[in-house]
């Protein structure tokens, strides 16, 4: 994706403390397109089975690692596709590199990314762009962007970004038939609200250019079951073990987009285990549901989560990028899998 030049970044910037994200997004052509990246021949067996993985990379800090992880955890094998979430192009923090095209290289697959937000902090020489991709052992034969309802103004976050939520869709050739994928990330700084509306709005387009597919929906759904702003109910819970199972046990009523999934013909996989670890400023750690798949069309047939924490690991091979990681995990999110049947 062609890079936004650095003073008409600046600028664009500038301008977004007296007009709107949608008003500066339509002045900057790579928000209304997606990029493509072609991987080899693939020739799927005859079972009939699609596996698939939700994976939040936490910018792609590191790539070639999670690239291992993904190729070597028995719980993320095999796969098929991939519903990636923040991957970072052009940005210093991670390295610098297209991190959904070091995933396709690696893993052999083609992919689509999508930009979610240009990082108005990157330097003169960094792309700053930052955003979704989908990974496909299958041909991508077409893909879009949707930029989902604004429920929250990231220019006036610590982290001053021009862009807002998106979802990226695509339609892959299986050979004998298409199917629908989306791979989106949902709004953290909002309410239940807020997170419905804007799947609303994925759901809405889906029936549109999937009409008659079998679909499939992947990635950070932030189903948090409370706003992301709001650090008294985030103490709450953090402070009280009887109110955070209610929580969780409760994520279905307290995050409405579960409902509006299931009025569309969706389902979803389990919630079998926690997929995102959030850090508090006291050094404890908020254990969340937050990284799902949703379906319709097609079957499941099992699902799991595999951690991403290095303590956890009993698969790493010599010479490998994941054998020389010497952090405590590759993200702060875990690997969602699912096998099902279409």
């Amino acid at each position: 994706m062609e890079k936004l030049e650095f003073q008409k970044r600046i600028a664009l910037g500038k301008r977004l403390a007296q007009q709107s994200q949608a008003q500066i997004m339509s002045e900057i052509s790579q928000f209304t397109h997606t990029e493509h990246i072609d991987g080899p021949a693939y020739h799927p067996t005859p079972d009939r089975m699609l596996y698939a993985a939700v994976f939040n990379l936490e910018r792609g800090t590191y790539a070639d690692a999670c690239a291992d992880f993904l190729l070597d955890c028995p719980d993320c094998r095999p796969v098929d596709l991939i519903f990636a979430n923040e991957l970072d192009d052009g940005c210093i923090r991670s390295g610098g590199g297209n991190t959904t095209r070091v995933l396709a290289e690696r893993l052999g697959m083609h992919a689509v990314f999508g930009l979610e937000f240009v990082e108005l902090s990157a330097g003169a020489e960094e792309k700053g762009f930052h955003g979704n991709a989908l990974l496909s052992r299958w041909p991508i034969v077409w893909s879009e962007v949707l930029r989902l309802p604004e429920a929250y103004n990231w220019y006036f976050d610590r982290q001053t970004r021009i862009g807002g939520r998106c979802a990226v869709f695509a339609r892959l050739d299986l050979g004998d038939r298409e199917i629908g994928a989306v791979s989106v990330h949902l709004e953290n700084r909002t309410d239940g609200i807020g997170r419905r509306e804007q799947m609303q709005a994925v759901l809405k387009h889906a029936a549109q250019v999937f009409d008659g597919l079998p679909v499939i929906i992947g990635g950070d759904l932030n189903t948090n079951t409370f706003d992301g702003r709001d650090t008294d109910m985030i103490r709450l819970l953090a402070d009280d073990p009887e109110i955070y199972r209610s929580h969780l046990k409760e994520m279905t009523e307290r995050e409405p987009l579960f409902d509006a999934a299931r009025i569309a013909g969706y389902a979803w996989q389990p919630a079998s285990a926690m997929t995102r670890r959030k850090p508090l400023p006291d050094g404890r750690t908020l254990e969340l549901q937050l990284d799902w798949i949703l379906y319709r069309g097609v079957q499941l047939a099992d699902s799991r989560v595999a951690s991403t924490r290095a303590d956890d690991w009993t698969f790493t091979r010599e010479g490998e990028a994941l054998k020389r990681f010497s952090g405590q995990q590759l993200s702060d999110h875990n690997v969602v899998w699912a096998k099902l049947y279409i």
